[in-house]
């Protein structure tokens, strides 16, 4: 069986190898509006999962050697159904599915990524991920510098991370801290359909590995989209944070699902008479350290949101850049909300207290900004 495989996965790659001969598909400039999907003038919104799969259609058919594998990412459309309808589209040699044995896909698309081709790994959860680690951090993230530049790694390693709901320890973790303490990695984490789309265009043509970190629970969210955004030509920078929310007296950092908490807690704030920044992150490494300082040294304030776990995590390396390009700006400690330093439970209302929650940045927001009544004084 597993030589069958190998022959199979052999003879696909070598297909693929026949793109980057010269006179081949890869070498010719494609029109960036050649294929693509269109959108209807009077779209406004579109789901994230919709966002993640017109940017794969718009970039395979663009460049040929772009091509998607992973576990049911073809005949069952994906599991998310994010892949729905490339199968059909590019046909098997282009969208592969693959065994459950995510050690020899993900080094199958690193290969790959070595011999010029540009493979979207998908791990069904990064979860799953960690069976692929080492190829991940040892191979993909470190071959550009051992080689001395002269190897590329253009992979993309995508897939839902975080909790979801109701899956428990081993499927909720967040894996931001730690790809994006590894040196040769690009990390970014999406929240809205804007963001997954021009992300995922930019990661997919960037020539180093990215680690592409989506939420299961924001597929089915509906955002709305720009003229500019429904563009093939569209993408965004990474490394560049977005203001979500201009505000003056308290920074408020986030990213995933968790801004979509942040601008929440940011409306009950301003109940209040607090006027919150919230900063969209989208990029975990690089990290915009720029963006994070000027907001602080107008607000004096600082809030960070993450669902990981509170040691060596986002939020403390935030906190560490503005301390040290900062502090004097500072008017009150820094706030950090996290996820509880535990596995993850399985009863929903434990779960509930383990993830943060609106009412947790509020609390924060106005400890900050020293609105909170101390509990002494409410006893």
């Amino acid at each position: 069986m597993w030589s069958k495989l190998r022959l199979r996965a052999s003879a696909r790659l070598l297909d693929l190898d026949s793109l980057l001969r010269p006179g081949n598909a890869a070498d010719k400039v494609v029109p960036s509006w050649f294929g693509c999907r269109k959108f209807s003038s009077g779209a406004k919104e579109m789901t994230v999962r919709d966002a993640l799969n017109s940017a794969i259609d718009e970039e395979m058919t663009t460049d040929s050697r772009v091509f998607l594998m992973g576990e049911e990412v073809g005949e069952y459309q994906g599991a998310y159904k994010v892949s729905k309808g490339l199968l059909q589209k590019f046909g098997p040699d282009r969208v592969l599915d693959t065994p459950i044995t995510e050690a020899g896909f993900t080094g199958i698309g690193v290969g790959a990524a070595f011999y010029g081709l540009k493979p979207i790994i998908e791990f069904m959860t990064f979860n799953f991920a960690m069976q692929a680690i080492d190829h991940i951090i040892n191979s993909a993230a470190k071959t550009n510098y051992m080689s001395a530049g002269q190897i590329s790694v253009p992979v993309v390693f995508r897939g839902p991370n975080g909790a979801a709901a109701g899956v428990a320890a081993q499927h909720s973790q967040c894996f931001a801290s730690w790809y994006a303490s590894v040196p040769g990695l690009k990390v970014i984490s999406p929240y809205s359909s804007e963001d997954a789309r021009g992300l995922l265009k930019s990661a997919i043509r960037d020539p180093d590995p990215v680690v592409f970190l989506e939420n299961e629970l924001l597929y089915g969210e509906s955002f709305p989209m720009s003229a500019e955004a429904l563009d093939p030509s569209f993408t965004l920078p990474i490394g560049k944070a977005k203001i979500e929310l201009v505000g003056s007296d308290v920074t408020i950092t986030a990213f995933s699902k968790m801004v979509g908490l942040a601008l929440k807690a940011a409306e009950e704030l301003a109940k209040d008479g607090i006027s919150a920044e919230v900063i969209n992150l989208r990029s975990i490494r690089p990290l915009d350290r720029g963006t994070l300082n000027a907001s602080v040294r107008k607000t004096s304030r600082l809030v960070t949101v993450e669902e990981g776990w509170p040691q060596h995590g986002i939020g403390a390396e935030i906190c560490a850049s503005v301390v040290e390009e900062s502090f004097e700006y500072l008017d009150a400690p820094v706030e950090r909300i996290t996820g509880a330093d535990v596995p993850m439970p399985y009863a929903a209302n434990l779960e509930r207290m383990a993830v943060p929650q609106i009412e947790d940045i509020v609390r924060a927001g106005k400890r900050a900004c020293y609105r909170s009544v101390p509990v002494s004084a409410a006893a």
